[in-house]
């Protein structure tokens, strides 16, 4: 796109942060105040060469998801809780139901941008807002995920697939 003093601008359409949605369940069951955590870092090695002073090599090795956590407002929906607590069983029915949990980010019009799916996520943590007399504050509680892949994509909708079995010993990423 060129404007009209002549100078060539780029038509890309930022997004602010504070759009968001996760998809937890088929519908979106909660409103949530923050995301954080969403990233991946490759394990690698260095290794140095002789006679080569000016280089040094780089092996990659496997990827590494870190933690996502996600914070809403207390409310009457037990989803978080519900989803949590069947990690902590010790019965026969401790088989957590893992799912694909999708991120999406959106603009101001409303239009998808981004969509980032967390593969196979399974909740690790669960924590209660802090309590306090004096404060008028609302009470947040986070929920912590771990996962084994993550899938982008500039599209997805604003739901949670709940996962049955591996496919080849993978999960999925629709």
């Amino acid at each position: 796109m060129v404007t009209t003093n002549g100078t060539q601008t780029f038509g890309l359409n930022y997004v602010t942060a504070n759009r968001f949605y996760v998809g937890l369940e088929s519908t979106i069951s909660a409103s949530f105040t923050e995301c954080q955590g969403l990233g991946v870092r490759v394990k690698y090695e260095t290794y140095y060469e002789g006679g080569v002073n000016d280089q040094q090599r780089i092996l990659l090795g496997q990827p590494e998801f870190s933690e996502v956590t996600l914070k809403r407002g207390l409310s009457d929906d037990m989803v978080f809780w519900q989803w949590a607590s069947q990690a902590m069983r010790t019965d026969s029915q401790k088989a957590i139901e893992r799912r694909n949990v999708n991120i999406l980010v959106f603009n101001q019009a409303g239009e998808t941008m981004q969509c980032w799916t967390l593969i196979g996520a399974v909740p690790v943590g669960w924590k209660a807002p802090q309590l306090a007399a004096d404060s008028s504050t609302v009470a947040i509680e986070e929920l912590t995920l771990v996962y084994e892949g993550i899938k982008v994509a500039k599209s997805g909708t604003a739901s949670a697939t709940s996962l049955k079995g591996r496919n080849n010993g993978y999960f999925g990423s629709n």
